[in-house]
């Protein structure tokens, strides 16, 4: 049986931490709902012990009976875990500070305390759920003697799945590469990599951790999430597939309608340049690259627009360049004079930077015909 890499979507937990996020029980149905659609591994749906009005919406989740693992997110103390346990779901996630950093200056503890509470916390779970993640918070900044030990630990107590999370977006894709191979080798149940994007190498940073060896990874959709983000649903999918050649279960078609879903239900725009679903990232505008998929889309295609649900499209501006411009204006039926052409491109460099956004094929008919 082929194996392939998880993808645990947090936009649920993560995501609704981002400033000014706050999802009503109807947007937390329909953007699982179209995540379970869509084909993703689990959903991590919220922090039941933040109050009773989450256990409660995170229990009509459950109560919705999707066809996915429901985990939920819970600090390493009895307490947060009871609460979990009251809305049902399957799995729970677990998170203890690993760094020395947090485990003296945030916690004010030492690493046996740690070791002590996430010992007590897993055996209390064991009985109450059937999934046990472990998550290690700033394990990007933890020794690796430590970070060892808690994954020998956590294999005799049985979890099921360890997440790394980067917690201040520190990495960068090399050091992760090389660095967490060795982690790798000392694990002997599945590592996930939860990646913060607070340097711009979220995505990267997932890539290289699935070519060290990592079986899962964390996402939110369009990278929701704390202070920059998290690593993007929709990059780490494509990217999987395109750049690393594996297998994805998640329906890749599906990305553009589900990050237009959640853009509504956060109020955040999304960027025009954004890798995937931005509105201009299939868009050419330079003469060259216009000749060249007029050729052969390989030319300038990372992969089929088809693919995500969009699709190539052209515009017009600065870098068009005359031969763009008559190729357009002979598919109209135009007829036009070496001057109507040269006056057209200093009217088109102009109306570029007055409107300060590509111009489409209306916008270049009426310069044309204010031309003539």
């Amino acid at each position: 049986m082929e194996q392939r890499i998880l993808l645990c979507d947090t936009t649920l937990r993560d995501g609704e931490q981002a400033p000014g996020v706050a999802f009503s029980l109807h947007q937390k149905e329909m953007i699982a709902r179209a995540l379970t659609e869509a084909g993703i591994d689990e959903l991590e749906v919220g922090v039941p012990a933040m109050s009773g009005a989450e256990t409660k919406t995170i229990s009509q989740l459950v109560a919705l009976q999707l066809p996915v693992r429901l985990i939920t997110w819970n600090r390493a103390v009895l307490s947060d875990l009871q609460a979990s346990y009251k809305t049902g779901v399957e799995g729970v996630a677990i998170s203890i500070p690993t760094s020395d950093q947090q485990i003296r200056n945030k916690l004010r503890k030492d690493r046996a305390w740690v070791l002590e509470q996430m010992g007590q916390c897993i055996l209390n779970a064991k009985k109450e759920v059937g999934y046990i993640v472990l998550g290690l918070e700033d394990a990007s900044r933890a020794g690796f003697g430590f970070l060892s030990e808690i994954l020998v630990e956590a294999e005799k107590l049985g979890v099921d799945r360890v997440r790394f999370a980067d917690t201040t977006g520190i990495l960068e894709p090399l050091r992760l590469f090389f660095t967490l191979q060795d982690l790798v080798k000392v694990a002997k149940i599945p590592i996930e990599f939860h990646g913060h994007n607070d340097l711009g190498m979220a995505t990267a940073n997932a890539l290289a951790a699935v070519q060290a060896g990592f079986k899962a990874l964390s996402v939110t959709v369009g990278g929701l999430g704390e202070r920059a983000g998290n690593a993007a649903l929709e990059e780490v999918a494509v990217g999987l597939k395109y750049s690393l050649n594996e297998t994805v279960r998640l329906n890749l078609k599906s990305l553009n309608t589900l990050c237009l879903a959640v853009s509504l239900a956060t109020d955040r725009q999304i960027p025009r340049a954004k890798p995937i679903i931005g509105g201009d990232v299939f868009t050419h505008t330079s003469s060259i690259h216009i000749d060249g998929i007029q050729k052969d889309f390989e030319n300038y295609q990372t992969f089929p627009p088809e693919s995500v649900g969009r699709q190539h499209s052209t515009s017009y501006g600065k870098y068009s360049g005359r031969k763009t411009i008559l190729r357009l204006l002979k598919a109209k039926g135009i007829e036009f004079s070496q001057e109507t052409i040269e006056d057209v491109l200093l009217k088109i460099v102009r109306r570029t930077n007055q409107l300060k956004r590509p111009l489409g094929e209306d916008d270049i008919l009426g310069i044309v015909g204010s031309s003539c």
